[in-house]
């Protein structure tokens, strides 16, 4: 079982509609996600066991989150439940299709959230990333569970997912990320990211991950690994409605990628040669593009994309 642990919250999406509201404001439509939301949905499209780790709101949006996990199949004993209301974000869609965000966080259910004392049986690996490793108190429940997992020899992965405008004190949050990657088995960043964070792949590498992908949006995915592999696939061409969720697809194709070939370990993850990394990152890349073909964040299902 592969767990992914963060945030849940709720997407309002502008719609294209003629005119607005009565006020010109765009009419914004609820979709759910969350960047680990969106990684554990997308691995129970794709056929992964999965479960999801996170405090969620008995609100309205809180019910339709977790129908949208059990509708993908993924396992929801490890969440908790709270009075608190749904964290919401504000999507504003670029020319390109590119996504930016407004947070509304204050005392939302999922900055609450508490780390479960143990970890699930069968538990072969396990993701983090996004707002639920910046909003305390829930940021330490997390950051906590990663170490205790990576200490336990579970299989971590960890997109930051930089979400600027949530982070007071950049330079604390960068030492903070620095501090993880010795508890992490596979970073997965965005171009973007990289260059907000500082630093390079080679230097992550040294301080823990036996991999880092970096995503190049629709110019696709470079691997780096720590024998100096450094491997580069192209995206995969599409007419792109928007990109929310694109790196949280990528994110599960790997994990069901690499669980695929029975690497998730930092021994097997070494011994996967450079056909077995082409093919987990083309499959990513085709992943991503059919999510960016769609409105909000709807990853494909098996179906949609053969064998990994």
């Amino acid at each position: 079982m592969i767990v992914v642990a963060g945030e849940a919250l709720i997407d309002l999406v502008p719609q294209e509609t003629a005119g607005g509201t009565a006020a010109g404001l765009p009419v914004l439509a609820p979709r759910l996600g969350g960047g680990p939301y969106n990684t554990a949905v997308a691995l129970g499209r794709l056929g992964s066991p999965v479960a999801f780790c996170s405090r969620v709101s008995r609100d309205a949006f809180g019910e339709a989150l977790l129908g949208g996990l059990r509708a993908a199949g993924v396992d929801i004993s490890y969440v908790e439940r709270g009075p608190e209301p749904t964290t919401l974000a504000v999507a504003s869609i670029g020319a390109d299709g590119s996504a930016g965000y407004s947070f509304y966080v204050e005392g939302t259910a999922d900055r609450l959230f508490s780390a479960p004392e143990h970890l699930p049986e069968g538990v072969r690996a396990m993701s983090f990333g996004t707002c639920s490793l910046v909003l305390e108190p829930g940021a330490s429940a997390y950051e906590d569970l990663l170490r205790r997992a990576a200490a336990r020899g579970v299989f971590t992965a960890l997109d930051p997912n930089v979400r600027a405008m949530l982070i007071p004190d950049a330079d604390a949050y960068r030492a903070r990320f620095k501090s993880w990657l010795p508890s992490v088995s596979l970073l997965k960043l965005s171009r973007e990211d990289a260059d907000w964070l500082g630093g390079t792949p080679r230097e992550w590498l040294a301080a823990g991950p036996s991999a880092v992908v970096v995503t190049h949006g629709g110019d696709g995915l470079t691997l780096y690994t720590g024998d100096g592999t450094e491997l580069r696939v192209p995206g995969e061409p599409v007419d792109v409605v928007d990109t929310i969720g694109a790196g949280d697809t990528v994110n599960a194709a790997l994990l069901h990628g690499l669980a695929a070939r029975d690497a998730l370990s930092a021994e097997a993850l070494a011994a996967l040669d450079e056909d077995g990394w082409t093919a987990v990152l083309r499959f990513a890349a085709r992943a991503a593009a059919i999510t960016c073909s769609r409105a909000g964040a709807e990853p494909p299902y098996a179906v949609e994309l053969g064998r990994p």
